[in-house]
């Protein structure tokens, strides 16, 4: 666990150290598309963030090949060398894409590629296990398929999720959380050797997002764009690829006693099926409730709009980071719920608590001007957002080369996102808005 904890701490350090220099060269290169009319944003804001994330995959796949037990990764499996290779390519396409803005039909293509890049050196589904049928075993063909379509709709459904600030790292990073959990537990209580790459990309990708992470919160100072969205969702692809195609469900000699308990005791087989789905639920809701959209207008499937989930949380009346901590909150529910029923699905609390828990995120979906206050005592320890309002009056001669007091500072009204240095876009002076 300390080798996870370093090539973690070491892969979230070099992502956030670079994002600034990245930032900067995002700026000079020109990645700063104008206003669209489906952004939420309202002032240009350097891209190419994934250029910081994919130097910090690099580093934590450099470390923890130096590493004693990590290493054995690299000597056992070819993985972590298709994962690279497949980074790679896609990463190309992005940069391009934030850049230049490439067709999306061409970036369909590339990532197709970027999938079968993985599958040709062994990175790939080889069997998938059925409840009722057993182990399935899978041609070449078969998992090929397999493999490059969920590879597909992982990136895609990231990518689509990608349009508030801080919300597809912070959801992705919840998601490999998770992930990392049921790897582990494979890897360490069943001694499954094969389960050792799954858990080393997503202790990887949490190190990923949690470095990137403080540079993309609201108001972001840059965005990860296509090279780091597209990026993400393919190691977490890569991820469930590799627990689910490699591990072999009998290795955990689990079919045994009465029928009843054969079925419980297959619950973990099973969630390598599932676990790709819940950790990405809201993003693949997103992506079928867009094209299901676009299409029945008679637009392309790869038409943008103002329809996502996040932009209905924002008409809804959420402000941004509502609207952001929102999503976070369903997508560890839908993920860890599903994890602590792999590991206990006959306790009836965690079905329980998972719909005491859905009943919470209602209540928060319907209260969206709802902001909480701290009493009296505690607003010293608290933002100035959760503080009781106080009437300041206005003398004549305020203003006049006076400095604010500190009650004053707290009641200034925010800087909304379209004015001038919302987004630390002072550094670059003055720019045009878009028409």
């Amino acid at each position: 666990m300390r080798e996870y904890l370093l090539t973690l701490c070491i892969t979230a350090a070099v992502t956030y150290l670079l994002t600034g220099p990245v930032r900067k060269f995002a700026i000079v290169a020109g990645a700063m598309p104008e206003i669209r009319a489906r952004d939420v944003h309202r002032e240009p804001t350097p891209r190419l963030g994934g250029i910081a994330m994919f130097v910090g995959l690099c580093a934590g796949l450099l470390v923890a090949d130096h590493l004693t037990n990590l290493s054995e990764v690299f000597e056992k499996s070819n993985e972590p060398r298709a994962l690279l290779s497949g980074a790679a390519l896609i990463w190309l396409i992005g940069v391009l894409d934030d850049k230049f803005e490439i067709d999306a039909l061409i970036k369909l293509g590339g990532q197709m590629i970027a999938a079968g890049v993985m599958v040709v050196q062994g990175l790939t589904i080889l069997w998938i296990p059925l409840p009722g049928v057993g182990t399935v075993a899978l041609t070449q063909w078969q998992g090929t398929l397999l493999t490059v379509a969920l590879v597909v709709i992982t990136i895609n459904a990231v990518n689509f999720v990608d349009g508030l600030d801080g919300l597809a790292a912070g959801m992705v990073c919840i998601a490999a959380a998770a992930f990392f959990m049921y790897a582990y537990r494979i890897w360490y209580s069943y001694g499954i050797e094969a389960a050792a790459p799954a858990t080393l990309f997503a202790v990887i990708l949490m190190g990923m997002c949690l470095g990137f992470l403080p540079h993309n919160m609201h108001p972001a100072r840059i965005f990860m764009g296509d090279s780091g969205s597209m990026l993400i969702g393919l190691v977490l692809a890569a991820g469930a690829i590799s627990v689910t195609g490699q591990v072999d469900p009998d290795v955990m000699k689990l079919f045994s006693g009465s029928e009843r308990n054969t079925v419980h005791q297959m619950v973990p087989v099973y969630i390598p099926l599932l676990m790709p789905l819940t950790i990405i639920a809201i993003p693949a809701a997103d992506l079928i409730l867009a094209i299901v959209r676009r299409t029945w207008r008679g637009q392309s499937p790869f038409a943008a709009d103002r329809g996502h989930l996040h932009h209905r949380l924002l008409e809804v009346g959420h402000s941004h980071s509502r609207a952001v901590l929102i999503m976070y909150f369903w997508s560890a529910l839908i993920a860890f719920g599903a994890l602590a029923y792999s590991v206990n699905s006959a306790s009836m609390w965690i079905v329980l608590g998972v719909v005491a828990l859905s009943a919470v995120g209602l209540v928060l979906l319907l209260l969206p001007r709802f902001t909480p206050r701290a009493p009296r005592w505690a607003e010293r320890f608290v933002p100035p957002r959760y503080r009781r309002r106080r009437a300041v009056s206005v003398e004549a001669g305020a203003g006049a080369g006076t400095e604010p007091t500190a009650d004053e500072e707290d009641e200034r009204v925010p800087v909304a996102v379209g004015v001038s240095g919302a987004n630390g876009a002072t550094a670059v002076g003055h720019r045009s808005r878009a028409r």
